[in-house]
This record gives structure tokens, sequence and C-alpha cells, in this order.
């Protein structure tokens, strides 16, 4: 199945086709094992269709045993809610932002740090190498399964109502909403900006109201959550790559019998290396189609952007959060690109 743009900004009326009612549901009084699956994105997005993919294979090579309920768009809480959820068993699955997972995990972050990555080649390398490796040993710790491939969200861009961000100097002051994470928050200060930390279902209101005059996300997302209604400028920054861990509650996990868990895994890391093809080829089209309703892009340069944030001392602040061990493996992923 290729997701073409037209898919990707259907309206809700397409999303039932797409699973936003639970896959399985009719086959969940026999189903040996009938788990929940949560997340924060619309319907149309390539994570929600994929991951309603997974659970149909899942589902028919389990021959029934197995059912995975889907529940989008934060139906059942916001992301801290619902990775509070995760960790007692209130929902069995839940893909999340390795950005706001640092609130459990703190070197889960780690892809994150401002303007690491110049391009997918080096964040695939760096997710399914070494870095990815040692980020999944940390989230172990706190006592969640994680798949080994990560999900794609994209690098993300910085929007306004007030004007384009052109260069560090124009986040002097800007409000803009961030992820509830530390290291955005930090980000952000460095630019001597005003972030304000909000929920991502949030967010639409937020920016309607004004409370905020921008905020950052990928693409894909400005689409899907339909901000270009509510935001007028994107600047295309890629200060940051972010993806989403598939995780697990542990104790849900080893209830499942060896077979199934094979299962379960195969499918949801092939579904995670389709959606990471998938964003790649929607963030080359999704630009023209925002352009068209009525979003006014503008590039930017990378090196002015990190200097500002040497200066402000950001890079030293996170090496020391980190520890040398995982800075190390950051600077072996980045080809030193953070100096």
């Amino acid at each position: 199945m290729t997701l073409s743009r037209r898919t990707l900004l259907q309206a809700s009326a397409t999303g039932a086709a797409l699973g936003t009612f639970h896959i399985g549901l009719g086959k969940a009084q026999t189903a040996e094992f009938t788990y929940k699956y949560a997340h924060n994105l619309q319907v149309t997005h390539p994570v929600h269709i994929r991951a309603t993919e997974a659970a149909e294979k899942i589902r028919q090579e389990t021959n029934g045993r197995m059912v995975i309920q889907i529940f989008p768009a934060s139906q059942l809480g916001s992301d801290t809610d619902m990775l509070s959820q995760v960790r007692s068993g209130g929902v069995e699955f839940f893909t999340l932002s390795p950005l706001i997972l640092s609130t459990l995990v703190p070197n889960a972050s780690l892809n994150g740090i401002g303007f690491a990555f110049p391009n997918y080649d080096a964040v695939w390398k760096a997710m399914d190498g070494e870095l990815g490796t040692y980020v999944r040993g940390q989230i172990g710790k706190a006592n969640l399964v994680v798949m080994d491939k990560i999900w794609d969200n994209g690098f993300r861009q910085m929007t306004s109502s007030k004007g384009p961000i052109n260069t560090p100097d124009d986040l002097k002051g800007f409000k803009i909403r961030v992820p509830v994470s530390p290291l955005w928050t930090s980000m952000f200060n460095a630019f001597q900006s005003a972030p304000a930390s909000i929920n991502f279902a949030d967010v639409y209101t937020a920016l309607q109201t004004r409370v905020v005059d921008g905020q950052e996300n990928p693409l894909a997302i400005i689409a899907t959550a339909k901000l270009f209604e509510v935001q007028k400028f994107c600047s295309v920054t890629n200060h940051m790559w972010d993806g989403f861990w598939f995780l697990g509650n542990r104790r849900a996990w080893e209830r499942l019998p060896e077979d199934v868990r094979t299962v379960v895994a195969r499918n949801l890391n092939a579904a995670a290396t389709l959606q990471r093809a998938d964003v790649e080829k929607l963030n080359a089209t999704l630009r023209t189609d925002l352009t068209a309703r009525g979003m006014v892009f503008n590039d930017t340069q990378a090196g002015p952007f990190r200097e500002a944030l040497r200066k402000a001392g950001f890079y030293a602040e996170w090496q020391k959060k980190f520890g040398d061990e995982a800075w190390a493996i950051l600077h072996r992923a980045t080809d030193g690109n953070l100096g």
C-alpha cells in the first residue's frame, strides 16, 4: 500500500475505513489475548494506518488468538496520561516520542538534541545502530518493553502566526508551544524564547486562542492536525528529528506465549519500516499541499542556530546531563557534528 497526500488528508469519514473502530472487536470475544494500543495521532497519519494493517496481520497470523484494539487521537488521554497507563497496564501498547519518554527515561531523548542529524540516512544509521541499541537498553531498565524499530515522526519545523523564523534572533521572546519534555524547554530557553509545555491534544486550541504564537512539529502532523488553519508561516528548520518508540507493558508482554510475541514483534517492526518510507514520501509533497492551503514557507540554515545553541551552553549542559558514555555514542552517531 502506498500512502498519498490525498490519503493523508482525507476527512474523518475515511477514518472509519482505516481503523477508527478498533481492529478485531468482533473477534475479541473469542480471542485469547485482547490488548489495547493507544497513540496521539489522527487516523489519517501513517502511524495509525500502518499499525492498523499490522494489527490485522497479527490477528490473522495468530488465528485470532491475539487482537489489538487501537485507540487513536489521544482518546485515552494525554501523552503523560497514556505513559502512566502503559506502565500500570491500563493499556498494553503505546507509541511515544523519545523526547517525551525522557520524563521517565532521561537518556531516551539523545536523538532529539538540536540540529544533530543532517538527513534521514544519518538518522537511520544511528537509530538502527549503536544509538538505538543504547536507548532501548535504557527503556528496558524502566520496566517497559520496546520494539526494535523506531517509527518516524520526522524532522521538526517551526510554525508561527506572527511571521517567519529566519534566524535565531527571530526566536527571542517568541511564545512557542513545546511538548512536555525538558529538552525542548531547554533548547528554546537557549534561544531566549518563551516555551510553554502543552500536551499535543491541546495544541490546536492554544494556537487558535493565541496562548502561544507558534509550535514545532513535522509536516505530517502539521497537516493531519490541521494546524495550517491556525498558523500562517512555516519555517523549514529541521531542528530536531523525532520518532515514536513502540512501547509495551512488560507484564502484559510476558503473558503472551513466545510464538505470539514473535508474530507481534515481527509485524510491528515491519510496519515501522513501511511507515518510515510513508513519512519521507509525504514530506516531499506536503510542502506543496500546505502552501496551497495558505501556509507561507521559508528555508533556513542550520549553522547559525547550532552556533547560537553552542554559545548559550546548550550542548555542554546536555553533555553533562546525559553523561560521558551517552554523549560519546551521540558524538559518534552524528560524526562529531555537535563539536
